[in-house]
């Protein structure tokens, strides 16, 4: 499905000290940018011996006139996130963005798969928070709720029967 606004983004991640024997490294995402800086994937940004961050690339958040009530939901709680998806390459550098998202459905799907990947949250930029809520203003349809009901259960089919004799 295509959709109507995309709102390109920066993201930067974290690498810390691992706290266990099983992983040297643990890796968080920092924040998102508003914006795409000029900047080359995977330059590091700091380091003070314990943390490092580095610019992992551009994304872009994609907004669709279906899942307005999601961002909707997102932004309600007065504490709106982004989700950022890191894939696993396996080589260096170690991940490579995604995605980013302001669905929760579409974050909880993807951290449904069990593939290896990193699915976190930051809080949502402002600019970023504005931007959303005008799609949401200009896009959103309430609908209603209908429950479904299930067909009666019909007794003389669920009745025993004597056995098929041949």
């Amino acid at each position: 499905m295509k959709s109507l606004v995309s709102i390109a983004v920066g993201v930067v991640v974290e690498r810390s000290k691992g706290a266990s024997p099983w992983a040297e490294f643990q890796w968080s995402t920092a924040s998102v940018l508003t914006g795409v800086p000029d900047t080359p994937v995977w330059t590091q940004l700091t380091d003070d011996g314990e943390r490092a961050t580095f610019y992992a690339g551009a994304a872009e958040i994609e907004l669709h006139r279906t899942e307005t009530g999601n961002y909707r939901n997102n932004l309600m709680t007065g504490k709106p996130v982004l989700w950022v998806v890191l894939e696993n390459t396996g080589v260096e550098p170690p991940w490579r963005l995604a995605i980013v998202t302001a669905d929760p459905a579409e974050a909880e799907a993807i951290a449904g798969l069990g593939n290896d990947e990193i699915v976190d949250t930051v809080p949502m930029p402002p600019a970023i928070e504005d931007a959303i809520a005008a799609f949401v203003s200009k896009h959103h349809v309430e609908r209603e709720f209908v429950k479904r009901k299930r067909d009666r259960a019909n007794p003389e089919k669920m009745a025993r029967r004597a056995p098929h004799r041949r």
